[in-house]
């Protein structure tokens, strides 16, 4: 018996293809795995160390944006581009791009926080700074899916802009309805449990941490020397 299956399915996430010699395909090939980079290395890491609920409540917005896509891509069906024979990528559908759609979803709710003031901001050219990085990945982001072949035009123009949508509504459901639950959240026994906490109050969390870090060093040095 051929215990080998006939065709392997790749994960699309993690699974980009590019012409070889073409440095500038392997370049934009990195750029596609943005998302998978901000997914674990950031959120995962957020989650870890920070325990913060504006970041949390970020990256279920995300996951609930990835949902969405899904549902529209095997509801539309609509097919990849005539260059998805070589990449072997005709077996999902393209229509909106999920690529697109994360990082559009990130880029405007992180653009957001930013005009809220919440989250680590060192002054208004830092802000402009790490907008301007940001957008810059999505819009390269998207680009990339069409000149690796993956999606058509409309297909990442359709997710960048359901992002971005849904990016903005999240925000506002956050941020709106469920910020005055925060308290809640904190004190509740899984909040208190797992160390969430919610510092959006506060103007500048840097400084803040940071002083609180030194007195409470001094008061360690202070109480040895006794």
């Amino acid at each position: 018996m051929d215990l080998l299956p006939q065709q392997l399915k790749a994960v699309t996430l993690t699974h980009v293809r590019y012409r070889p010699g073409d440095q500038f395909g392997h370049f934009l090939a990195w750029i596609s795995l943005v998302p998978v980079f901000i997914s674990l290395g950031g959120f995962v890491s957020h989650f870890l160390f920070r325990r913060e609920l504006q970041g949390i409540f970020f990256g279920i917005g995300l996951v609930i944006s990835q949902f969405i896509n899904e549902f529209i891509k095997t509801s539309v069906e609509q097919a990849r581009p005539e260059t998805c024979t070589l990449l072997e990528a005709c077996d999902s559908h393209g229509w909106p791009s999920s690529h697109s759609q994360f990082m559009f979803f990130f880029a405007t709710y992180f653009s957001l926080m930013g005009c809220k003031g919440i989250g680590f901001w060192f002054g208004l050219r830092s802000r402009w700074i790490m907008n301007l990085l940001h957008w810059s990945l999505a819009v390269v982001t998207m680009y990339s899916r069409v000149y690796l072949g993956y999606h058509t035009v409309a297909q990442v123009f359709a997710g960048a802009t359901l992002g971005a949508v849904v990016g903005g509504s999240w925000f506002w459901v956050v941020n709106s309805v469920l910020y005055p639950y925060f308290p809640m959240i904190e004190e509740s026994v899984l909040g208190r449990w797992l160390y969430v906490k919610d510092t959006s109050h506060i103007p500048d969390v840097l400084k803040f941490e940071y002083d609180n870090a030194r007195a409470a060093r001094k008061n360690m040095d202070s109480a040895k020397s006794d």
